[in-house]
């Protein structure tokens, strides 16, 4: 099998706040060339690298209920924790570990904020959020919430105490993930003791990715990737290696291009203008449901 190269290493953007609660750098899209058609089953990803928050026990740090149709918003919590709530009845607390995975579908309104206990305590606040898109026969699907804890994550070792290969969806060495998805989607945490080493064989024309949550990496070798820096891999080769100069904590997401026309706006991300017109009419006429704010 062919090597799969880096095709580029990008430092962290500046940051922004979403809400009150979620200070992220922005990957997809972004200035770098990682348009959603680039990067396509991934239409946006914003890392909230590791931030203190101070206690904030009267009111919780997030963002109010906001709708959302036609893609998938998955959450992982690396530091913090989250409370979510949406108009489908999905919600819950994600913790230290933990995955959120919720199908927006043919529409719902959500929220996202600090947890009650980490809004009492404070303390270091880590997530990625990634929106993966939709294709355009399931854009209208019913909702769905997918609540997954560590626990429930398959978790492979890495030889030679190299440490673990966490496999959210996908597959890694016929280990499958947990969560559910509607096109093939790879999403993996490569949890690195110093010195460890790890083999990935993805397919060639899925669009690849890492980002480095903790310490710092060497791709095939050749290339280092620094602490909150994201690398794109080339769609040539199957295969490529990570290993550790240090313990660190490395986001691999991989999948297939739907290649169907993308129209976005805001919280909507669906295939035709016309469709987009029609999640705002839809919206204001109330069809995705009640959620107090």
């Amino acid at each position: 099998m062919l090597v799969k190269q880096v095709e580029m290493v990008m430092a962290p953007r500046e940051p922004h706040y979403v809400g009150d609660g979620f200070r992220v750098h922005n990957f997809i899209p972004s200035a770098y060339g990682l348009t959603m058609q680039r990067m396509d089953p991934f239409i946006m990803l914003d890392y909230g690298a590791k931030f203190y928050f101070p206690p904030s026990p009267s009111k919780a740090k997030g963002v109010g209920v906001h709708p959302h149709r036609g893609f998938e918003t998955v959450t992982v919590a690396y530091k913090g924790s989250v409370a979510h709530h949406d108009s489908s009845g999905g919600g819950g607390v994600i913790d230290e570990g933990d995955v959120q995975w919720m199908t927006a579908a043919s529409g719902v309104l959500h929220k996202e904020y600090h947890s009650e206990a980490f809004s009492k305590t404070g303390g270091d606040f880590q997530m990625v959020q990634l929106w993966v898109n939709l294709p355009a026969k399931d854009k209208m699907s019913t909702p769905k919430y997918q609540a997954i804890s560590n626990a429930q994550i398959p978790k492979i070792a890495v030889p030679n105490n190299g440490g673990v290969i966490e496999v959210i969806a996908g597959d890694y060495q016929g280990n499958k993930g947990v969560a559910s998805t509607f096109s093939p989607v790879y999403l993996m945490n490569a949890k690195l003791n110093t010195g460890g080493e790890a083999t990935f064989n993805l397919p060639a024309d899925y669009n690849t990715a890492l980002i480095v949550i903790e310490g710092n990496v060497m791709v095939n070798g050749t290339e280092e990737v620094p602490l909150d820096h994201f690398a794109l891999f080339t769609n040539v080769g199957e295969t490529f290696t990570i290993k550790a100069s240090e313990k660190s904590v490395v986001l691999i997401l991989s999948g297939a291009p739907i290649k169907e026309p993308i129209a976005s706006h805001g919280p909507f991300v669906m295939n035709t203008r016309q469709e987009i017109m029609q999640a705002f009419e839809d919206y204001e006429l109330g069809k995705f449901g009640e959620l107090e704010d």
